[in-house]
C-alpha cells in the first residue's frame, strides 16, 4: 500500500531570486542547514544548478496549511533529498518530498 505523501513548504524564495524561475513539476533539492544560526532544524532547498533558492519552513507562521515543517520532516530525512513542485504562489512553493 502507498503512503500518504509528504508536502511542504518552500519560503524565503525572495532572498534568492523569487518565485518566477519555478513550473510545477520541477525537481528541487533539500539539505540540512547545519551552520545556520537561528534554526538547528534548517533545511535549505537548492534548483537542478545547486543554487540555493529558499528554506523548508518551519514556523507556524510561514508553514502553509497540509503541509509539515522543517522541523516535522527533518529527523526523518537523508541527509540530501529531492523534492518535487506541486504548487506555486507568489511567496511560498509547495512541494511533495518522498521519505523512506
Amino acid at each position: 500500500m502507498e503512503q500518504n505523501p509528504t508536502y511542504i513548504t518552500i519560503n524565503h524564495l525572495e532572498f534568492f531570486g523569487g518565485y518566477t524561475n519555478f513550473r510545477v513539476g520541477d525537481q528541487l533539492y533539500l539539505q540540512k542547514d547545519h551552520d545556520n544560526p537561528y534554526d538547528d532544524e534548517a533545511i535549505l532547498a537548492y534548483d537542478s544548478h545547486n543554487i540555493k533558492c529558499g528554506y523548508v519552513a518551519n514556523s507556524v507562521l510561514s508553514v502553509a496549511r497540509g503541509t509539515k515543517s522543517a522541523g516535522r520532516i527533518y529527523d526523518a530525512m537523508h541527509e540530501k533529498e529531492t523534492c518535487t513542485i506541486c504548487f506555486i504562489t507568489e511567496e511560498i512553493l509547495i512541494a511533495k518530498i518522498d521519505l523512506d
